[in-house]
């Protein structure tokens, strides 16, 4: 927890810049009956009922300091695809940084070895030499700047019947440039000092 607290309150350096990442996976579902549009004086009427359309992936990665975020949609969350993913950040948004200091949780894909599963040794050593990893803890997932994103993207984009992939990502997109044209970003408050005396009982206890 102090390691990713001291790292979100390092300065914004463009050659190390800070980015989080989080996925999800989202189901897709379609409507078993034509909406009925909003009528003056007459509600908007949906059917309860709905059909299963398969599921997809959401990869979200979010620069804080600059108020930048990046929503990918994949029809799987493999070790592959995240490597995928890792190498499409570091190559087209960060081609020109030293490393990219990279925030996310444990999860068992989020690894050096997914690289060399998905490319070959020196193409997966070159994009793992510009990686800074810094873990959440475990049960920590809420230290991630970019779960806070994720929540975002749930209320506001995707709390409704999303069909297909290619709906989703059309309206993710839309989503990701309204934010990044306010340059929204998160006011984040909590420090290693104010750690050690809010969450003061997650400590072992010391006796001098």
């Amino acid at each position: 927890m102090e390691d990713i607290l001291d790292v979100y309150h390092r300065p914004y350096d463009p050659h190390r810049p800070l980015v989080c990442m989080d996925e999800q996976p989202v189901q897709l579902t379609k409507e078993t009956r034509v909406p009925r549009p909003t009528q003056p004086g007459v509600p908007a009427r949906y059917d309860f009922e709905y059909e299963r359309n398969g599921t997809a992936a959401i990869f979200l990665f979010t620069e804080p300091l600059k108020g930048w975020r990046e929503v990918n949609v994949t029809e799987r969350r493999t070790a592959v695809d995240w490597a995928q993913q890792v190498r499409h950040l570091l190559d087209l948004q960060y081609p020109h940084a030293e490393a990219v200091c990279l925030v996310m949780d444990n999860l068992n894909t989020h690894r050096i070895a997914s690289l060399y599963e998905a490319f070959p040794p020196q193409e997966a050593r070159r994009l793992a030499r510009k990686l800074d990893i810094h873990y959440t803890p475990k049960h920590g997932s809420w230290l991630n700047i970019a779960e806070i994103e994720l929540s975002a993207l749930t209320t506001q984009c995707l709390d409704r019947r999303i069909p297909d992939i290619d709906t989703m990502r059309s309206e993710t997109t839309a989503w990701q440039q309204g934010r990044n044209t306010n340059q929204t970003g998160v006011n984040w408050h909590l420090t290693t000092d104010h750690a050690r005396i809010k969450l003061n009982r997650l400590y072992p206890k010391y006796e001098a």
